[in-house]
């Protein structure tokens, strides 16, 4: 899921993310794509016959991706799915188009009189049980949110609006345990392809209309048709089809059970259950909404909006403030000890401290850059980990690219990354310890078959063995950066500047958040280090995810927190048709 930079930090998951059923298949092996994928100097004879995507000569093919990742979605060999997703990483990683710079971890300040928030791995907030003085709280998590429709939200901010508003069959409690929500209960059948959820009794949306299983099985389908356009409409791919292309999802006649039936096994179900995107959204409001047919999101794009969870928005003022107050329609409000929770809707990271400083606000989810030594001292700051990476990618089709091969494309985002000082960005912008990257996967990761992704084991090794990954993350290396853009035609001084003669000229796209741009900065410096011409755009937060969406820049800020503890999380996302494919791979 994708997460605004907090200025000094990304907190969040990654969603914030991606969810889909589990994988088969095969590929070639680890071990091969590991030794592509160490990158050495560039073969500038490479043909340019080599196969390439199908706009640009320059970008790399992507079938066999498309066809690993839905083997993985199949495969119910635990070791081979490792294998696979190995194999993934690996082709990703060659592409040299996602260039990891450090692994998440969260940061957010929050008054001592104020108890009872909660996070998880994925960089979700929890407000539903809350405790402030005079049962109010004053919350900053973002500026404007993209979507607060939770099947069309791809944002971590977006996403814990959605599980304040809304509630799924599934959530997690506060020691990052899945627990039931909506859902009362639920069976497996023996060989896992069958889930038959009991659902609570006497559900209501805010409204006081009835929820029950036909909502659930609306939502669901709403979420996989194509005509909705959501972003993390794979995520239902591990969920069986019947023959009319819906999915192979039913409600008992008298809306108290739901039942899914999948392709394969799949170890996280339930925690698709208690992701966003599958959390049931009011069919009658949906379709009554004025040009429900060409924008699916116009039915919750002002406060009033029917929910199901603890809190309704009851008002909203676009670019300033949020209120949302206790929905006593909520099958558990008694449990509920908050009236009213206020948004602070801004990117000023230095308006936000100065309104947490005066009071104004009791939680910030933005500390300014220039002010984190001296906020990691107090006892209001909180540091938590979570599972995801920031990086930047490049738009494989950028004009950037015109007239190249594919293996030079490669080469120069290669050189680009080599330039790039990861330890400076941590220890000078971000500052909360996180670790350099040298993966996408993020480390702590499980494999899904018993033990932790990012390792070197019998069955796996990483490119570079000693850093456990594709590279020495804390390395800056400007004479092989200048020996593959060399390769790759472009001619270099005496003194190891870029010749006029072969200029490199790029945007480098970020939100105007102040941690983010700071980063753009950076990396500005270090590719005007070699001659290199970086021009760092900014764009508000909606604009900024439409334009990275379609792919209108040449490089640009990239982040993603897990939606949950698997790596075909983090792998999924890069399928062509995916929503959340930033790079443009094989479009």
């Amino acid at each position: 899921m994708k997460k605004r930079f907090v200025a000094a930090l990304l907190t969040s998951v990654i969603v914030l993310g991606s969810l889909a059923g589990c994988g088969s298949g095969s590929g070639s092996s680890s071990e091969s794509k590991s030794d592509t994928a160490e990158g050495s100097t560039s073969e500038s004879s490479t043909s340019a016959a080599e196969e390439h995507g199908p706009s640009s000569e320059a970008a790399p093919a992507w079938e066999e991706y498309n066809t690993l990742i839905s083997d993985i979605k199949k495969e119910t060999d635990l070791a081979k799915r490792e294998d696979l997703m190995h194999q993934a990483e690996d082709i990703l990683m060659d592409t040299w188009a996602v260039v990891p710079l450090y692994y998440y971890n969260d940061v957010y300040m929050q008054k001592t009189d104020v108890t009872d928030i909660y996070t998880n791995l994925f960089g979700f907030k929890y407000f539903t049980s809350a405790k402030a003085p005079g049962n109010k709280l004053s919350v900053q998590l973002a500026s404007e949110p993209a979507k607060l429709d939770p099947a069309l939200n791809s944002t971590v901010d977006g996403g814990c609006l959605a599980i304040l508003a809304f509630a799924g069959l599934y959530t997690y409690d506060a020691d990052g345990k899945l627990v039931p929500d909506l859902a009362e209960s639920y069976e497996m059948s023996d060989d896992g392809l069958t889930y038959t959820f009991t659902l609570k009794s006497d559900l209501k949306w805010s409204d006081g209309d009835t929820l029950d299983a036909n909502d659930v099985v609306y939502s669901w389908n709403r979420l996989a048709d194509p005509n909705t356009g959501a972003d993390y409409s794979y995520l239902a791919d591990g969920i069986a089809k019947k023959d009319d292309g819906t999915l192979d999802i039913t409600a008992s006649e008298d809306g108290k059970t739901f039942t899914v039936k999948l392709i394969a096994p799949c170890a996280y179900f339930l925690d698709l259950c208690a992701f966003p995107a599958f959390f049931p959204v009011p069919q009658q409001s949906i379709e009554a909404a004025p040009d429900a047919a060409t924008n699916p999101g116009a039915w919750c794009v002002d406060a009033g909006f029917v929910s199901s969870g603890p809190f309704v928005s009851t008002e909203w003022k676009h670019d300033e403030s949020m209120t949302y107050k206790k929905n006593p329609n909520y099958y558990a409000a008694d449990k509920v000890s908050l009236d009213e929770i206020s948004f602070m809707l801004s990117s000023d990271d230095t308006a936000v401290l100065n309104a947490f400083k005066d009071n104004s606000l009791q939680f910030i989810d933005t500390i300014p850059t220039d002010e984190m030594a001296n906020v990691k001292k107090l006892d209001e700051f909180h540091k938590v980990p979570t599972l995801g990476t920031y990086y930047s990618g490049f738009n494989v089709n950028s004009e950037l690219f015109k007239g190249k091969t594919v293996q030079q494309a490669k080469d120069i985002r290669h050189a680009l990354s080599l330039l790039i000082d990861r330890q400076y960005i941590v220890d000078s912008i971000a500052q909360a310890e996180q670790e350099v990257a040298n993966t996408f996967v993020p480390t702590g990761m499980t494999d899904g078959n018993g033990g932790e992704f990012r390792v070197n084991d019998d069955a796996y090794t990483y490119p570079d063995k000693e850093n456990v990954g594709y590279y020495d993350p804390k390395a800056v290396d400007v004479e092989k950066a200048i020996e593959l853009l060399k390769g790759a035609g472009y001619k270099f001084d005496d003194s190891g500047m870029l010749s006029s003669e072969t200029p490199i000229s790029m945007t480098y796209l970020t939100n105007d958040s102040q941690g983010n741009v700071k980063i753009g900065e950076a990396i500005q410096q270090d590719f005007a280090a070699i001659g290199i011409t970086l021009d760092v755009e900014t764009r508000e937060w909606s604009v900024f995810l439409e334009e990275r969406k379609q792919g209108k820049f040449d490089f640009c800020r990239e982040g993603w927190l897990a939606d949950y503890n698997d790596p075909i999380n983090m792998l999924e996302m890069w399928e062509t048709e995916s929503g959340n494919n930033d790079m443009q791979f094989g479009r």
